[in-house]
């Protein structure tokens, strides 16, 4: 009897344990739900429906389309008012949509730069359904940002929160309006940190989710649970152009840099340090005697930079800034751009495996300014001015002129569009109406400096006894 007692007193405590878990766990989503609704109506009225109208001239000078790659497809938002993607250029004014949203009351826009590019005119629909002409402020192509402005006041608008405090598996809520559908709210979770070398953008650092994203969701916000921006969704990997998962969003850090300086002066100026980098692999630490595989190697030092300036040289290993270690070229890169101009910073190097310190100015890069090691590094290359003692090694004539291509990395444009080492970089051509001769990397740095925003650039290269045209897709 005791027996049967105490079996249908452990029945009802297990009963009663099932029934109040399930209380707790109903209430715990009841809360959560609850919060992504304050979120939607916070969130919602500020965020923006953007329609960009491109005249067919300024279509037609767009020799290359980088909304059409299979593997990268931007959130242009193409679409036709049944939702099919336009796959021939339309005879008339072509129609491009996107997301953005408001972040002050006097109707200052953030959105990506690829969905207003080369726009006659840009309208801003906001969630109420009042309808503005937006004139553009800045942009920055090299992050894919810009902001527009609309004349009104007293908007709702949302406000930036700190992307360096987010953490992988922290809920995000991403807001737009994939195909033209009015401000549509996707919950999902940070899957990834820190994505780079996507060849998305110049700078990168991406944020990965798993919010749905789709084309039209381009430009809009990326929230966590405070209603707080710490991204700007951007691009998604997808080999069929719609939701497979993977949504990639700019980090509110690198998006505020960029969106302030646009206000307050209308354009954006980096800090330069003049340097082109590569990682240190296991082959390079072992050939160069290193203790141990850290830092990152300066193959190149540009002339009168303030890294030349400062002392360093061809050859040191940057193994920690202002007391943090360098992980990887990229992130060191994007570091340094975040930094305002004429900030100081502390290196400390590896020379002949002897631990250094220097202190560095940083100098100033404009936004229009091209940097050859950068497009150089992007597409796969290491470069040297050819001189005659390089001529004698690769067995062409002493007085040959131009750059010679001493690396070529593996899988990369260069490679893939046939270029090897020991050809040799004799031109440059803008456009075919505009070719330079190259005799030297400063030649070529001067040359660079016409490509803008292109996707592509021209080298003529010579190898053996014969030369010819390269086009190298940038990113």
């Amino acid at each position: 009897m005791r027996t049967q007692f105490f079996a249908l007193l452990m029945l009802s405590t297990t009963i009663f344990a099932a029934n109040k878990g399930a209380e707790t766990g109903a209430t715990l989503l009841e809360q959560t739900s609850q919060a992504f609704t304050q979120i939607a109506k916070k969130a919602m009225p500020a965020t923006v429906f953007i329609k960009a109208e491109i005249n067919q001239s300024q279509c037609a000078q767009q020799q290359f389309d980088p909304f059409q790659d299979d593997f990268f497809r931007r959130f242009f938002g193409q679409q036709s008012p049944f939702g099919q993607q336009q796959q021939q250029q339309q005879p008339q004014t072509q129609m491009a949509s996107g997301s953005g949203f408001l972040i002050r009351p006097d109707g200052y826009v953030v959105t990506n730069f690829h969905v207003i590019k080369d726009a006659s005119k840009i309208t801003v629909l906001l969630n109420d359904g009042r309808e503005f002409t937006a004139t553009v402020k800045g942009s920055d192509h090299r992050t894919d940002l810009a902001v527009l402005k609309i004349e009104e006041k007293n908007l709702p608008y949302l406000q930036f929160g700190s992307s360096d405090e987010l953490q992988v598996g922290e809920w995000v809520i991403a807001i737009g309006n994939p195909f033209g559908l009015e401000a549509s709210l996707t919950v999902g979770v940070v899957s990834a940190k820190g994505r780079q070398d996507l060849g998305i953008a110049s700078f990168e650092d991406f944020i990965q989710t798993d919010a749905a994203i789709n084309p039209g969701n381009s430009g809009g916000p990326l929230l966590n649970l405070q209603s707080e921006v710490i991204g700007v969704n951007t691009a998604i990997m997808s080999k069929s152009g719609g939701y497979m998962g993977i949504g990639l969003s700019i980090p509110s850090k690198m998006a505020q840099n960029v969106v302030e300086q646009i206000i307050d002066g209308g354009t954006v100026r980096r800090a330069y340090l003049g340097i082109v980098l590569q990682p240190v692999d296991k082959e390079l630490a072992d050939a160069m005697n290193l203790d141990k595989q850290e830092g990152i190697l300066i193959s190149e030092v540009m002339k009168d930079s303030p890294a030349q300036k400062a002392g360093l040289q061809q050859g040191d290993i940057i193994v920690s800034y202002n007391d943090k270690p360098t992980k990887n070229v990229t992130k060191f890169r994007n570091d340094i751009a975040l930094m305002a101009p004429c900030t100081t910073i502390k290196l400390k190097i590896l020379r002949n495996n002897k631990p250094m310190l220097l202190t560095v100015a940083l100098g100033s890069q404009a936004e229009d300014d091209v940097v050859t090691a950068e497009v150089i590094q992007k597409i796969g290359l290491e470069i040297e001015t050819l001189t005659s003692e390089i001529a004698a090694k690769i067995g062409v004539p002493a007085d040959t002129e131009g750059v010679v291509i001493t690396k070529v990395k593996p899988g990369s444009a260069a490679a893939q569009a046939g270029l090897r080492p020991g050809c040799i970089i004799t031109g440059f051509a803008v456009n075919w109406n505009n070719q330079k001769k190259i005799k030297n990397i400063a030649e070529l740095d001067e040359a660079m400096k016409e490509i803008g925003d292109k996707k592509h650039i021209i080298l003529i290269v010579r190898h053996q006894n014969f030369q010819r045209y390269y086009t190298i897709k940038i990113s």
